[in-house]
């Protein structure tokens, strides 16, 4: 910034005998493209500034996704109880040998009053209530994937954010600095010492930052919607953000990353107990041979003048599923072909988990290189050019077109540095979705960058 601040000194030191007050008024052309910078961005002062754990935490309590998805887990937690409850007792009154002449004289009748109940074969309330806690694994897992990619929305669209704040802030340096450097331009203009030609094009070349004001606006815009949806608040409310990017030096090796996804993956793991509770249904099936039994306990009152008024009756009956093999080979088939089907899903995603890893961990090596590339060559390099033409103009050896490009490439470098390294931020947030766990960053760290 010294470097671009000495630009505009040069600029007006190179005309003397002409100051501000002497500047042309409206026949440059230059006056109305001052107005391009008018509306320059101020940040949103009327929201406190978050960092990405408090977002984070707001959106874990807030987000209506994770609120449906924890719901679901409740549901299959109260189904439980209910799977491994035996059915329903049935009470049974029955009125035998009622004279058809006399259809309501109930004391020429047997009456039986009986209660039974029916008990299912050995294992199958057990292998019901294991079916039922599956589900509720399935859905604890299911709540554990919504929030890994609510979490991994939340921080590319932080990242988003940041960065354009970042960008805006930047423009607003360079914005300052054009508008000085209109001004030096019109007084040389002035007086000769630069060209019409010259005042066009760098006209041209300036209204670059326009264009980039309108640009981070609409990002910034967008990603503050973005946010404020996963927090589960009004997109237009006011959000403002601090952060720091910083790139790791070592990423984590393809075959760490495997082994944290094969512990840690939601979707994984709800299709591992997705597949286990198949297995049991696929067991709960093959008990259909085993037959269920009811039993029943009543009293009977017989008919008055009878020896034996009053008697009681135990009865027991059960299924025979052997007499059904077609009903019931066809469900443990059915059952059999589930549980193989949930084997390959799950082998088939572990398949995919892991190219997702790999595709992952080359785009943020890339990504890395990419940032080290911006901060260890060509900033350095740009500035190193930027110097060079601030000395050549000083000594008339080049032109101020020249010199304004070297302005401008190092706006440029600035914003692609920060563009570099939110992707490597993005890039991480990929692994951690791919992984299905936050990755530690590694102590060594390259400098931060504060947008």
């Amino acid at each position: 910034m010294k470097i671009l601040v000495s630009i505009i000194c040069i600029l007006v030191a190179g005309v003397p005998g002409v100051s501000r007050a002497q500047a042309p008024t409206k026949t440059d052309g230059l006056a109305n493209f001052a107005a391009l910078f008018e509306q320059h961005h101020e940040p949103e002062a009327s929201s406190p500034a978050l960092t990405l754990n408090e977002v984070e935490r707001i959106a874990l309590a807030e987000n209506p996704e994770i609120a449906v998805a924890a719901r679901r887990v409740a549901i299959a937690q109260a189904h439980v109880p209910a799977a491994g409850a035996l059915d329903d007792p049935v009470a049974m009154y029955r009125g035998w040998g009622v004279p058809l002449e006399k259809p309501w004289d109930y004391n020429a009748a047997q009456n039986m009053f009986s209660v039974s109940q029916t008990l299912p074969g050995a294992g199958k309330r057990a292998l019901r209530i294991n079916v039922a806690e599956s589900d509720v694994d399935v859905a604890r897992a299911q709540l554990e994937q919504v929030r890994l990619e609510i979490r991994v929305r939340i921080h590319k669209a932080f990242d988003d954010l940041l960065l354009a704040q970042g960008e805006l802030r930047i423009h607003d340096q360079h914005v300052d600095i054009a508008r000085q450097a209109i001004e030096a331009a019109r007084i040389k203009y002035a007086v000769g010492k630069v060209s019409q030609q010259d005042i066009l094009k760098a006209q041209v070349t300036l209204t670059g930052l326009a264009e980039h004001m309108i640009r981070f606006d609409r990002d910034a815009d967008l990603a503050r919607a973005r946010l404020n949806t996963l927090l589960g608040r009004d997109p237009t409310a006011p959000l403002n953000l601090h952060g720091d990017y910083a790139v790791i030096v070592a990423l984590p090796t393809a075959q760490t990353l495997e082994d944290l996804a094969l512990q840690s993956r939601p979707d994984l793991v709800a299709v591992r107990e997705a597949a286990e509770r198949s297995h049991k249904e696929q067991a709960l099936a093959r008990k259909a041979y085993l037959p269920d039994f009811t039993v029943s306990a009543g009293y009977m009152l017989m008919q008055p003048g009878s020896n034996m008024r009053n008697n009681y009756m135990v009865e027991g009956s059960m299924n025979l599923p052997w007499l059904n093999h077609r009903k019931h080979d066809a469900e443990i088939a059915e059952a059999t072909a589930t549980a193989t089907e949930q084997d390959a899903e799950l082998v088939a995603l572990r398949n995919a988990a892991f190219g997702q890893i790999q595709e992952a961990l080359v785009e943020a090596r890339a990504a890395q290189q990419l940032a080290h590339m911006y901060h260890d060559q060509l900033r350095p390099q740009a500035e190193a050019t930027l110097q060079a033409s601030v000395i050549a103009y000083e000594n008339d050896k080049t032109d101020f077109l020249d010199l304004l490009d070297s302005q401008m490439t190092v706006v440029d470098v600035d914003l692609d540095w920060f563009q570099a390294v939110a992707d490597f931020d993005a890039r991480l947030a990929d692994l951690e979705l791919a992984t299905g766990t936050s990755l530690e960053q590694q102590q060594q760290t390259a400098p931060e960058v504060k947008p």
